[in-house]
């Protein structure tokens, strides 16, 4: 009973949690939060600036208002840039091209990784090492190799000039996001399915491919941003005006339109939006996807 009473004394005596002071910030932490608003501004910055510029008319981009908002707000650059500039063209050609070096990266990577990982053959840890060798590849280094080939194959001036390329210089580092997945998932799996009748494609098709998703969801993030921001594969491969991507079509504006620069912001501004979106509700995924790989590799 004393020590019960004591503890209560003791609780009754201390002095609120309110009244307590609050331990000052050290000046390290003070330094380091500031160092990072100051990257922040940095970083949002030219995004800031973009979406400015693409609602400004000549006069304010150059010279009387060149970082403020504008003061009259032209929203018609937007409406320019897609009936002049053939923008919703150059937008599905992107698309279709993302679409489809995205599907091939997937299948072709996930396969691959199952193969080299689950499957005993002979020279697996050698091909395994050879597609990590794409990854010391520069992708522009191969533009004129690559020309020829595709010239003699003739396939420029098609989607598959550009879906190709983008789906092979892909897939070393698709195969290295799975491999670090893959190697986490418990070999008892496959054999409870080879006893209960599975083949090699009902293993990987039932059980591997379904715990693969957060690998595949990173992979795909991945391959959409390398392939829709790309200019100099699409500039060189195609030349036809209703196959080029938005990349080069946004080039080609500026090319044909250098006495109105509104236009051509919106234009910007457009192709940038898929990239922004899929930062800012997908950047989290991929971190995290990408954190998990390294522990499980």
């Amino acid at each position: 009973m004393s020590s019960a009473s004591e503890f209560f004394h003791i609780k009754k005596n201390s002095p609120p949690v309110s009244s307590l002071e609050k331990p000052k910030p050290s000046v390290g932490k003070v330094v380091s939060y500031a160092v990072l608003v100051l990257w922040a501004f940095i970083s949002l910055f030219p995004v800031y600036w973009m979406l400015t510029f693409s609602l400004k008319n000549n006069s304010e981009i150059f010279g009387e208002n060149v970082i403020g908002l504008p003061k009259y707000w032209v929203w018609e650059n937007y409406t320019r840039a897609m009936n002049t500039g053939n923008m919703p063209r150059y937008f599905l050609n992107s698309l279709i091209v993302a679409a489809s070096t995205i599907l091939i990266t997937l299948l072709a990577s996930v396969m691959a990784t199952y193969a080299m990982t689950r499957l005993e053959w002979r020279g697996s840890k050698k091909m395994h090492k050879f597609f990590m060798l794409g990854l010391t590849i520069p992708i522009h280094a191969s533009i004129v190799p690559l020309y020829t080939t595709l010239a003699k194959l003739k396939l420029l001036n098609s989607y598959f000039a550009l879906i190709l390329p983008y789906s092979a210089f892909s897939l070393s580092m698709g195969i290295l996001i799975s491999v670090g997945f893959m190697s986490d998932i418990p070999y008892d799996l496959d054999e409870a399915c080879f006893l209960d009748g599975c083949g090699v494609w009902g293993t990987f098709c039932r059980v591997i491919a379904p715990l693969m998703l957060p690998a595949v969801a990173t992979v795909g993030i991945y391959t959409f941003l390398q392939c829709w921001n790309e200019l100099m594969f699409a500039n060189v491969f195609i030349s036809k005006d209703s196959l080029k991507t938005l990349p080069v079509g946004v080039q080609a504006l500026s090319g044909q339109y250098t006495t109105d620069w509104g236009p051509i912001g919106a234009a910007l501004s457009l192709a940038t939006v898929p990239t922004l979106l899929v930062y800012v509700f997908l950047s989290k995924r991929i971190r995290d996807s990408f954190i998990a790989g390294a522990v499980k590799g």
